[in-house]
């Protein structure tokens, strides 16, 4: 694979000391932080939020503001069902591997 792909391992190399804590995580969560589109599509919507908004008087202010955003994914919760049948394994592991940062208020 070396000879063929030269790129693909000096990358390896390169970035294994970072790739390895990657591999602790449960298969659940390694499959949330492998998918892009729903960090893409998270970060759209902060900085639209943002933009709209102009500038914040306090760094809680700003907080408060990404904080709504999240919450309100889904205002209508059609998708809350269909979301919550994929994030359900990653958000037990989520709330497993990380017990003192998840809100224990949440129930999925």
């Amino acid at each position: 694979m070396g000879q063929r792909y030269p790129a693909v391992i000096r990358l390896w190399d390169n970035a294994w000391a970072e790739f390895i804590p990657f591999l602790d995580y449960d298969v659940e969560i390694r499959r949330v932080i492998c998918s892009t589109n729903a960090i893409e599509s998270l970060n759209a919507r902060y900085r639209r939020a943002i933009k709209a908004r102009g500038h914040f008087p306090s760094e809680q202010a700003a907080l408060k503001c990404l904080y709504l955003v999240t919450r309100s994914l889904d205002p209508t919760g059609v998708g809350r069902a269909r979301w919550t049948m994929r994030w359900k394994p990653a958000l037990n592991a989520f709330a497993i591997t990380f017990a003192d940062r998840f809100p224990a208020a949440e129930t999925y």
